[in-house]
């Protein structure tokens, strides 16, 4: 299976600070509203998903500690495993896809 991802475009967003629902990590400018369309009727009709997320699709780096952001942001503090950190962000991107191909 294969997703889709469209970008919202350029906004004012894009200048302030964002955080990423999938890694929570904060990008100033880094972060966008992606949007897949859904599977079946629904898609057909038009309707889609969406979630904001980091720009680069880079999150599984993000939450491991082997990529950092450039400039403002980066990664809450946060009390989690690493373990459990990846397994957070691998459970909110399959909620993702679940919302798309219901």
């Amino acid at each position: 299976m294969a997703l889709v991802l469209r970008s919202s475009g350029t906004s004012a967003v894009h200048r302030v600070s964002s955080m990423c629902s999938l890694c929570l990590t904060t990008h100033t400018g880094g972060v966008s509203l992606l949007v897949a369309a859904r599977t079946g009727k629904a898609g057909q009709q038009g309707n889609t998903v969406g979630a904001y997320m980091c720009r680069d699709l880079a999150c599984s780096l993000y939450v491991r500690g082997l990529k950092h952001v450039v400039g403002l942001g980066g990664r809450i503090p946060d009390s989690l495993s690493l373990e459990d950190r990846v397994d957070r962000t691998k459970a909110k991107l399959a909620d993702f896809i679940a919302q798309v191909t219901a």
